[in-house]
């Protein structure tokens, strides 16, 4: 194939692996590669002749009818292709500019490994009497789920309010609060469960985590708990105040980590709300000066 014959006959772009067309037998880029994006003649001149001697003739339409499934075939096809890249696009943008969604995606992606790779939970969730043998387990549990109900209820909470602290305070500091609270509540379980070898998985401690740091960080911000409109700080007295009551319940939720994530995220909250207040405030100063 010469030079000329790899440039498509509609835009003059040049393809390495350029489209012939089998109706007009010319050459098109990605593009304009179907009959219908490039008003193919072969295509008309082929259901003309089906058509004119076709009135009569069952085999002539059939192959009309054929042309016609192929072209849609290779519609579909191209337009399947487009969305998966634009959804593959999209999910790569949101990774990069968000760490929250970033986690979510890692997250859903783990999920789906737990159910194809026998042995995948057992080698990242958290088990206390094991932990110095397997550190890592200190920060893989986060990415590791029970089930559907759990990775749902955990993702749903970190899309809404995940977000929301990188945009107050930064997304460096989004991480600092998610893993520090993620990692005290791993160790906190470690230290005071009384089952030492029933592990723990999810990401509900760091969750927590950044609860609390918003509650402190935007105390203003309205939340739904079943349905119910209250401010964040409620919400979150509620949620601690039900860890509390339930623990040693014996009910295979680790409230430990509930507890001490929700506590590193007052306590990074607060300091982080010291300083924007600082922050606030040197400006409000050299303004004024």
């Amino acid at each position: 194939m010469n030079h000329l014959d790899k440039k498509c006959w509609i835009c003059g772009k040049e393809e390495a692996i350029p489209f012939k067309c089998r109706f007009c037998g010319k050459t098109f880029c990605s593009r304009h590669r179907l009959p219908e994006q490039h008003a193919c003649e072969g295509l008309e001149q082929l259901k003309k002749d089906g058509f004119s001697s076709g009135s009569s003739g069952y085999g002539a339409n059939n192959s009309t009818d054929d042309i016609f499934k192929d072209a849609l075939k290779s519609t579909a096809k191209y337009a399947a292709k487009s969305a998966v890249k634009g959804v593959g696009n999209n999910i790569k943008y949101s990774m990069k500019s968000s760490p929250a969604m970033a986690i979510i995606y890692l997250c859903i992606f783990s999920f789906i490994l737990q159910q194809v790779i026998p042995g995948y939970t057992q080698l990242f969730q958290l088990v206390p009497a094991l932990v110095l043998q397997r550190p890592w387990t200190l920060v893989t549990h986060m990415f590791i789920h029970a089930g559907f109900t759990h990775i749902f209820f955990n993702m749903l909470v970190l899309f809404f309010f995940g977000p929301e602290l990188e945009r107050r305070a930064g997304k460096k500091i989004f991480i600092y609060v998610y893993f520090t609270a993620g990692l005290v509540a791993a160790i906190a379980y470690t230290l005071t469960s009384s089952s030492p070898y029933t592990p723990v998985v999810g990401a509900s401690g760091a969750i927590m985590g950044i609860f609390a740091a918003l509650a402190i960080i935007a105390p203003d911000i309205k939340v739904y708990v079943y349905f119910i409109p209250m401010p964040i700080t409620y919400a979150l007295i509620l949620f601690v105040l039900l860890d509390f009551f339930l623990l040693g319940s014996n009910d295979m939720i680790a409230h430990t980590a509930h507890l001490s994530g929700a506590l590193v995220g007052l306590l990074l909250g607060s300091r982080i709300r010291r300083a924007q207040i600082r922050y606030n405030y040197d400006n409000m100063y050299y303004r004024r000066r």
